[in-house]
């Protein structure tokens, strides 16, 4: 009787974890796609002179623009160059100026500008184009501060959870607010040495005045965590993970706050994460302008969270052992926790250094890997097909790096695009030459595509017609083919958990039934992100539902039979190797949204061998290509999934392993926010 209410036991706890994990990548699933799967502008800033003009009328009246009026062209000029305003549009009657600011946000420019030249266009109004704070060489797409955000926050939140775990669930001992204040300076020093310095992100100038900025915001969020922690206890780590980052990172606004849905702005707000990519984005390009309200957000999750550790540390537990007649000692054994001996105190302060170097380590590869891989994204030989010949070939290709493939017609050509072989085609017939261009294959392509073929059809005084083309058309909540890149997030993310809290629950990295256990978790888990992104948040086309949570399903188990055999070899650590191996260098090295061939080298050549390359291709082709171009990663992905499924099942027949002494909780929160932010 005893053994079935145990076995009965077993199985409720077994469940009510997988159960956790679902909710968690079903948050995070829900989260980062609502919120970047439709960056267009809503109520942004843009401001305008001279007389009421029929252009901003008509770009008005079919984009999200907030219109404030200036007295003169420089004082729109003076505003956009403190980061006030997206755009701006001077009208003089004779020849009207579009005012476009890059560092601002990329993407609102890439929407902004034709918009305008279409309308200018339409109403034959002259209009010139003029850029104020260009984006660096180093950051082409502005996509730094997004990249700077993972190191920092994550960094801020690890140290917490590290420095509560190192302490046995003290989360609010004396000198714990120096402690992470202390290594917020240290992680803030590695982040910039390493970005900036190191793989060149930005200017060395900004390393001064980057750093306090760094500091703070890794500071806010460590401090903010531990304050969490030390009122509701280990949960608080978990809590700190769902709200710093599965709900606050995706409304960050790294590619523009006013792109974002209203409610996703307005929730981003009182969150650290878009209050720290406006200060560095502020700092970096304009100059340290409108930081104010950043700062100031920033400075009060410091503030709270050291006057919570305080409380709770040193004021409370003095006033209780003033109360008892306690000396101050025994005050700081209970904050503490129980006396220590002096080898207890020294094993503790090991500890928290070993605790510290692993934080250390960890956002030092996030500093590394994600910046280097895309900072500056660049082709290097773009799939390009040619039907015909023209001076304009040439030409472009002394901008852009092709891999030229020579077609025999146009027809032959969208076939090569249909079975997703070429990001874009030029075909000449005659005295027509049309550059075709392929939006479901990358969202940067097209438009570099078209800027290089343009600059060079005018430089050879060539007329030139760029045309999309897309087998499966976008749907209109996915205009730049994000969603696939945002959906492979939380399926990496719910595979590693779902090994790690069954770890966990069980007191055993595997088990007998341990494969099958995760196997019905990436079934359900594959179907539920597939709900939540196909017809909830319309996120890909609804015919593609079916196929689709297969691939998913596929994804999820991969990711967690190589966790549970990594745990079942290292143990707890198995975590922190997954991690490592599949967010730290496989998230980067897919490719994701923008695409393979703009990754460096040493990404591009790695991506091949790691699942998440392979989980993207196998999912983006399979919904906008119809499967073409997945076979090798399909493969990989089965390889990876049979040899894991039988390593797993011969280590647990023949290594049997005593219990792994890991806290439920302390795995969720170390495993939860690895990669939430984009």
């Amino acid at each position: 009787m005893a053994k079935q209410a145990a076995s009965t036991g077993s199985v409720t706890k077994i469940v009510f974890t997988l159960g956790l994990v679902l909710f968690g990548q079903a948050l995070l699933a829900l989260s980062l796609v609502s919120a970047q799967q439709l960056l267009v502008p809503r109520n942004m800033p843009f401001g305008v002179t001279g007389p009421p003009s029929p252009v901003v009328a008509e770009v008005a009246s079919r984009v999200g623009l907030d219109l404030t009026s200036y007295p003169s062209p420089s004082a729109v000029t003076d505003a956009a160059g403190r980061g006030e305003l997206y755009g701006g549009y001077v009208s003089s009657g004779s020849t009207d100026t579009l005012i476009i600011v890059p560092a601002k946000s990329f993407f609102a420019q890439t929407e902004l500008e034709p918009a305008f030249e279409a309308a200018a266009r339409k109403l034959n109004q002259p209009v010139t184009v003029q850029t104020v704070k260009p984006l660096a060489a180093s950051d082409p797409v502005g996509a730094v501060t997004s990249l700077l955000l993972l190191p920092l926050l994550i960094g801020g939140y690890l140290a917490a959870v590290l420095v509560f775990k190192a302490a046995h669930g003290v989360a609010a001992a004396p000198w714990r607010a120096a402690i992470l204040a202390g290594y917020a300076l240290v992680g803030a020093v590695l982040t910039d040495v390493i970005a900036g310095l190191g793989i060149g992100a930005y200017a060395s100038s900004h390393f001064w005045p980057l750093l306090p900025c760094f500091w703070l915001i890794t500071a806010a969020v460590a401090l903010a965590a531990a304050a969490v922690q030390a009122v509701v206890g280990k949960i608080g780590t978990l809590l700190v993970a769902l709200l710093f980052i599965a709900v606050g990172g995706p409304p960050a606004g790294g590619l523009g706050t006013y792109l974002l849905p209203v409610y996703w702005r307005n929730i981003g707000v009182v969150l650290p994460a878009q209050n720290a990519v406006t200060l560095v984005n502020h700092v970096l390009y304009f100059g340290g302008n409108d930081i104010t309200t950043p700062i100031v957000v920033l400075l009060l999750y410091a503030a709270a969270g050291t006057a919570v550790i305080a409380w709770f540390g040193r004021i409370r537990p003095g006033r209780t052992a003033a109360r008892a007649g306690s000396g101050p000692q025994e005050t700081a054994a209970t904050a503490d926790g129980p006396a220590a001996t002096p080898a207890d105190a020294r094993r503790r302060r090991i500890g928290f250094l070993v605790a510290l170097g692993i934080c250390a380590v960890m956002q030092c590869l996030f500093a590394t890997t994600y910046m280097s891989a895309s900072h500056a994204p660049k082709a290097d030989n773009l799939p390009f097909g040619v039907v015909g010949t023209s001076p304009v070939l040439p030409a472009a290709q002394k901008a852009i790096s092709l891999k030229v493939t020579q077609y025999s017609d146009e027809a032959t050509a969208k076939t090569a695009m249909d079975e997703a072989r070429i990001f874009g085609a030029l075909v000449t017939s005659g005295s027509s030459t049309t550059l075709i261009v392929v939006p479901s294959m990358s969202d940067l392509a097209p438009l570099d595509l078209a800027v290089r073929f343009e600059e060079a059809a005018k430089a050879t005084g060539q007329p030139l017609t760029v045309q999309q083309y897309a087998p499966t058309p976008l749907v209109p909540k996915d205009p730049f083919g994000l969603v696939q890149a945002l959906m492979l997030v939380p399926l990496l993310i719910g595979g590693y958990m779902s090994s790690t809290l069954l770890m966990s629950a069980t007191g055993r990295a595997a088990g007998r039934w341990r494969a099958a256990q995760l196997a019905g978790f990436a079934v359900v888990s594959g179907l539920i992100i597939d709900v939540i992104v196909c017809y909830w948040l319309q996120g890909f086309p609804s015919h593609k539902f079916w196929i689709t949570w297969p691939v998913c399903t596929l994804i999820v188990a991969v990711v967690a039979f190589v966790a549970a055999v990594l745990q079942k070899l290292l143990g707890p650590i198995g975590t922190l190797v997954t991690i490592i191996a599949i967010l730290l260098f496989g998230n980067p090295s897919s490719g994701g949204a923008t695409g393979v061939p703009y990754l460096p080298a040493f990404w591009r050549d790695l991506g091949p061998y790691l699942p998440p390359r392979n989980g993207y291709i196998l999912l983006h082709h399979t919904i906008y290509f119809d499967g073409h171009g997945t076979g090798q990663a399909l493969t990989v992905l089965l390889v990876y999934l049979g040899v894991a499924g039988a390593v797993l099942a011969f280590l647990d027949w023949r290594r049997p392993e005593a219990e792994v002494p890991t806290d439920a909780t302390e795995a969720a929160a170390m495993s939860v926010p690895i990669g939430a932010v984009p």
